[in-house]
């Protein structure tokens, strides 16, 4: 057995520079970007009923959350959760690039700068509470990934990894997918025997069979020893039997998903600028690859031609492998990480088998070569020419990325002030009610009246698809209301129950009043009091 000093200076001498580079990178560039919502106290609608919580969703099929957020206390600690949470996904990062086996320093610092700059990232972080859950589960899948690529039996220890990444957050089982897919088509660009290469492709299949098949097995028994079923929230319930449609309608229903998110999505690109450097990532690597078919001569293999059929149909079921899962699911930001990968492993081929990778394989770099002549060589030229295109499209991408991160953190901000300002001036008004106590019953929708308020959120043309950014105010619901009163006003506001709400809603009494803030919006009936805000 070792000592700690003893682990400790092992793991110094065997963690390789490039996986320090990839962590570094995410974690400094993590806090740079996210900084605003870890340092803040900027809660969502979600948030408001979460300060406390234990999350125990063995309901909605995530057995391991309560373990892998209970590292950081079940209490709402921004910066806490956020330090968690860019550790997991330092390590993650790290794990991607032995999986990608990138080597170049610049090309693991922008491969990880893409990563913990994408916007569903922020939109992770709106949900503050659960984020180091979220990406301690994203860290398991890169793992399960690269340890079955590095090693013969790696798709073991790779398959538990992955049933425990389902287990804290079933959406990223899509990353695991399209990391294997991707796997699979640079095993077969190596230059290995057809036996090997069958072999290697199979792994990433038993990796896929044992996660998926020990998450069900150990879901299972978790319900049966606490006595529970699978909940109805978001299709979960209907997981096996892929809420009754067709397998065509399901298909169908993906590929529109993945057009429309992928063109219009407002995600990937929201400008000519990013719209620009997407395109010229990918437009770059599809040269590339057609050079590399062409070369090679892979285009005059009969299996050539199936193999591009079958990457096409898969590519998009893999971005929406929940879709043929559960097709009921709300298909929001923080289940659609995964559109991450598209630059990511655009850069990360281009980086493998392109013009950046010379310098790697110890042949001829024409950015470090000092003989002029050479340099002077048309293919030379524009071998330099594409390389810095590339790494200017990366970084705007990564630049783009932070700034509608923030874009979306400035209206979170503002969301909160807004309603802080809102509830107080509502506490204000039911303490001056006629007949009012503290903690008397409260009957209220909770809905808004938006012609009674000004519209001031400037950000829908970047924020329109992250969701818990967008809107004016945090508060939809009663419970938001109850929520919010209670954590940052220190007001008591105890709900009628719900089917008592439904009576008092088709009174005359409650019907005459006027929308809040408007004068005669609350009225105490009966020794509870009315609060009309629809």
């Amino acid at each position: 057995m070792r000592t700690p000093a003893e682990i400790w200076y092992y793991l110094k001498a065997n963690i390789r520079k490039e996986w320090k580079t990839a962590f570094w990178t995410v974690f400094i560039l993590g806090l740079l970007i996210h900084f605003p919502v870890m340092a803040g106290d900027y809660p969502n609608h979600d948030g408001l009923s979460s300060m406390y919580f234990d999350q125990n969703m063995i309901t909605s099929g995530r057995w391991f959350l309560m373990a892998a957020c209970g590292i950081s206390s079940y209490f709402s600690l921004p910066w806490v959760i956020g330090l968690f949470s860019l550790f997991f996904l330092g390590i993650g990062g790290a794990a991607l690039t032995e999986f990608l086996e990138i080597k170049n320093e610049l090309g693991i610092m922008v491969l990880s700068g893409l990563l913990v700059s994408f916007p569903a990232l922020a939109s992770t972080y709106a949900y503050i509470f659960t984020a180091d859950g979220y990406m301690l589960a994203l860290c398991l899948v890169f793992l399960a990934a690269a340890l079955t690529k590095r090693w013969e039996w790696g798709f073991l220890p790779g398959g538990v990894c992955l049933a425990f990444s389902m287990g804290t957050y079933q959406s990223y089982l899509s990353f695991a997918i399209l990391l294997s897919i991707y796997g699979c088509l640079m095993i077969l660009l190596s230059e290995v025997s057809v036996e090997r290469k069958l072999k290697n492709i199979l792994h990433y299949l038993y990796m896929g069979l044992i996660g998926v098949g020990l998450y069900y097995v150990i879901l299972q028994i978790l319900l049966k020893i606490q006595g529970k079923e699978l909940d109805t929230y978001q299709g979960i319930s209907g997981m096996a039997s892929g809420g009754g449609l067709s397998l065509t309608e399901k298909l169908m229903h993906i590929y529109q998903d993945f057009l429309a998110f992928t063109g219009k999505g407002n995600v990937l690109y929201n400008n000519m600028i990013s719209f620009a450097a997407f395109g010229l990532l990918a437009v770059t690597a599809f040269v590339l690859l057609i050079r590399l078919v062409i070369r090679r001569g892979y285009f005059k293999r009969w299996y050539f031609y199936p193999i591009c059929l079958a990457v096409i149909v898969l590519i998009p079921v893999a971005f929406n492998v929940i879709l043929l899962i559960s097709p009921e699911v709300t298909y929001h930001l923080l289940m659609r990480y995964q559109w991450c990968l598209l630059p990511i492993l655009l850069l990360g081929f281009l980086l493998r088998y392109g013009f950046m990778q010379t310098e790697l394989s110890g042949q001829f770099s024409p950015l470090h070569r000092r003989d002029a002549k050479v340099l002077k060589k048309p293919t030379v030229i524009c071998n330099i020419v594409f390389q810095w295109l590339v790494l200017i499209a990366a970084v705007s991408l990564i630049l783009h990325y932070g700034v509608t991160d923030n874009i979306a953190y400035f209206n979170l901000q503002k969301k909160y002030e807004k309603t802080y300002a809102y509830c107080l001036r509502m506490a204000d008004r039911m303490e001056q009610t006629e007949g009012y106590y503290t903690g008397m019953p409260v009957a209220m929708i909770g809905v808004q009246n938006q012609e009674n308020l000004p519209e001031t959120d400037i950000t829908g043309a970047v924020t329109s698809n992250m969701i818990g950014m967008t809107g004016d105010y945090l508060v939809y619901t009663d419970t938001n209301y109850q929520a919010f009163m209670k954590h940052y006003l220190g007001v008591t506001m105890n709900l009628v129950p719900d089917e008592e709400m439904e009576r008092i809603y088709t009174t005359e009494e409650y019907r005459a009043l006027n929308s809040f803030p408007q004068e005669n919006s609350m009225k105490v009936v009966d020794g509870v009091l009315y609060i009309k805000t629809e």
